[in-house]
């Protein structure tokens, strides 16, 4: 099954086309004008493995806007397109019950731990609300993995402390898939 899609917008602002492959090996073939965004395209790309090639003509004489909001439109759609009827993919990489919660993981060799995240109880059944960042805290430097955890929409603390978990479980299962495309160590720098 082919996950490729190639899309074009043109406005009196831009001429833009991109094509991507989602199954692809994270090269990228970047023409924007726009030096610091083709860097984040390319990390985009490399990083999620996908295949990228990106064409922009735009009035960057006025400024960049149109041009990256737009490449952001047609990326979007192509992906979209990419995806098709979505059967068999994982969907989802943060958790929700009635709270949202964020969590990213780099497993970088370098331990970092932010954690943004507050109770309104001291208390969790027979666990201290305060030794939840405490865990996170020792599981990311004894790993030495990157590690931010973000409640972005609070809630209920039984379900918050759960979706921190469910979401920290989603991100790791991420980070550690093996995935065949990864011929070495996946960093500029050629090592971790």
């Amino acid at each position: 099954m082919s996950r490729t899609a190639t899309v074009n917008r043109n406005t009196k602002e831009t001429k833009i086309e991109v094509s991507i492959d989602l199954d692809g090996s994270g090269k990228s073939d970047l023409q924007t004008k726009i030096g610091f965004f083709d860097h984040m395209l390319d990390g985009f790309a490399r990083h999620g493995l996908f295949d990228l090639k990106v064409r922009c003509y735009g009035d960057i004489d006025v400024d960049c806007h149109h041009s990256i909001e737009d490449t952001g439109i047609v990326l979007g759609t192509a992906i979209k397109e990419a995806v098709g009827d979505k059967k068999g993919i994982r969907r989802f990489g943060s958790c929700m019950d009635e709270t949202l919660v964020l969590c990213a993981v780099d497993l970088s060799g370098r331990p970092y731990l932010q954690f943004d995240a507050e109770f309104t109880t001291d208390r969790v059944g027979d666990m201290d609300t305060e030794m939840v960042k405490e865990f996170f805290y020792a599981v990311s430097y004894s790993c030495a993995m990157n590690l931010h955890i973000k409640v972005l929409t609070p809630g209920n603390n039984h379900h918050m402390i759960e979706a921190i978990f469910k979401s920290f479980a989603k991100a790791l299962d991420a980070a550690v898939q093996y995935d065949e495309r990864i011929e070495n160590v996946l960093s500029t720098k050629g090592s971790l």
